[in-house]
């Protein structure tokens, strides 16, 4: 029944992957469509983008390990933060990539600040989402294992094979209608979960003195035995502002440009809030699974240690039966996938339009029309790299998948946070102050978090948790760079041309 279920699901994903195809007719519509989708079509596709396999396989483990603390930073904070962030970017960001004609967030700060270099820039910054894409591959085989029985090398030349395939022919609109696919499958499994866990709690007697009981403060607001949630800025203010910070993400913000109008932009983030609020209580998982899951399943028996990663699927095979468990992994999978999808578009994209394009009309060689066809060659080829490059590191993934894909993505979007927030608050944003905020915000995030203990021994702070240390450098960056252009607007403002 999985296999069969699992071929299904890839039947009609492929299907829609060639709907996009016969949608696609230029490197423009690859990248961003038509401007031809529905509010409730992006909506949805944002909240499946958003949630993707950490959500839905690789959070509720750090839940079941450091309790309230763990869900009140990646619940309620970082989707407080992030809707937020969204609803203070996106209406503005569409109206001047629609005029510039802007097809990704490099493209989009070099025409803001007319600045090639700067575009540049951040076309290389965005190699970090690789970090991510690594941690989605390895949540999907985690998954894809205890579903189908396979091994990590199949579940991986099964992921990226596919996955790759249909974004290579489909892009953007591939992207969408798969998402919506994936979308309205996860709403329809996370409403079922939400139900089972609510009816285990409710049954269970003492439920609440269960988990107290499974390890010292994993009711408490904040958890001093935790690594990464123990203190109330680790926990609320690291959540709230990396939960704003994820809005600039590749293939989050550009949803703005998906649609013609701002009125489109306020529905579709409507839906999103609510879709994803729906999905950010499936961290409730980790609660349950004190009580439904012996600790013993979540040990891997090759290498003997604690698998948090495995809290949620252990935890449906513990309480689904088997057709049910196989019908919601399927969900999962297609959870995961989701998100992998729009970072293989985003990546490839602005790999095309950011680096190469770039650098071919700095050539001058060739017309425009020959430099798109390049670019769209050039982003095709970009996905089978990184899907490659993603298959060997997932080969041997790092001990907590979590960190390893929150570590390289915070250090993308940190960098494009100020000239984001600058360029969208204000008429004449500086060039040169947002340059020097977004590579102080690369900067002070890796630093503090290769670094931080020996530079800081006796600090409280979790740097351990790239929340924190990201945390950190978006409040000594991000913050600055709007208090001083609101301050002194004239001094900051630029025109030239780089």
């Amino acid at each position: 029944m999985a296999w069969t279920l699992f071929i299904l699901y890839l039947v009609a994903t492929s299907y829609l992957g060639w709907l996009g195809l016969r949608k696609t007719d230029g490197f423009s519509s690859f990248a961003i469509g038509k401007q031809d989708l529905s509010p409730l079509q992006v909506g949805v596709t944002l909240a499946a983008a958003t949630a993707s396999a950490a959500t839905f396989i690789i959070n509720p483990g750090f839940v079941y390990v450091d309790g309230l603390a763990a869900f009140m930073h990646l619940g309620l904070s970082v989707y407080l933060g992030f809707v937020l962030m969204l609803l203070l970017l996106s209406f503005r960001f569409r109206e001047l990539g629609a005029a510039s004609h802007a097809l990704t967030i490099p493209d989009w700060i070099g025409k803001r600040y007319r600045s090639r270099n700067f575009s540049l820039y951040f076309a290389v910054i965005n190699l970090l989402s690789f970090a991510f894409i690594v941690l989605l591959v390895g949540g999907i085989s985690i998954v894809m294992q205890q579903l189908l029985g396979v091994s990590n090398l199949v579940a991986l030349v099964i992921t990226l094979v596919f996955v790759t395939g249909y974004v290579l022919i489909g892009g953007t609109y591939a992207h969408v209608y798969t998402n919506m696919l994936q979308g309205f499958l996860m709403v329809l499994v996370t409403i079922l979960v939400l139900g089972v866990g609510i009816y285990l709690m409710v049954e269970t007697d003492n439920f609440w003195g269960e988990v107290a009981g499974a390890g010292d403060h994993l009711l408490s607001w904040v958890n001093p035995d935790s690594v990464f949630y123990r203190d109330f800025f680790s926990t609320y203010v690291a959540g709230f502002c990396i939960g704003g910070a994820l809005v600039c993400q590749p293939h989050i913000l550009t949803k703005a440009l998906y649609v013609k109008t701002n009125r489109d932009v306020g529905r579709y983030i409507g839906v999103f809030s609510v879709v994803y609020l729906l999905f950010t209580l499936l961290l409730l998982v980790g609660f349950w699974a004190h009580a439904a899951v012996p600790e013993a399943a979540l040990v891997d028996p090759d290498s003997g240690a604690f698998r948090q990663d495995l809290v949620m699927t252990v935890f449906l095979k513990e309480t689904f039966p088997d057709w049910l468990f196989t019908i919601v992994s399927v969900v999962l999978l297609a959870a995961a996938m989701s998100t992998l999808d729009g970072l293989l578009v985003g990546i490839s994209t602005i790999t095309a339009n950011d680096l190469v394009l770039n650098f071919l009309r700095r050539s001058g060689t060739d017309n425009e029309e020959q430099h798109l066809k390049k670019a769209m060659r050039v982003s095709q080829l970009v996905l089978v790299i990184v899907a490659i490059a993603a298959f060997v590191v997932a080969l041997n993934p790092p001990p907590l998948l979590g960190i390893f894909g929150q570590t390289g993505v915070y250090g993308l979007v940190l960098a494009a946070v100020p000239p984001l927030l600058v360029g969208v608050l204000f008429p004449n944003p500086s060039r040169t102050l947002v340059w020097i905020c977004s590579g102080a915000a690369l900067g002070i995030h890796f630093g503090l978090y290769v670094f931080g203990r020996e530079l800081f021994p006796t600090t409280n702070l979790p740097l351990e948790n790239p929340g924190v240390t990201a945390s950190i450098a978006f409040l000594l960056t991000a913050v600055p760079a709007v208090f001083i252009t609101w301050v002194r607007p004239s001094a900051t403002s630029s025109s030239s041309q780089e």
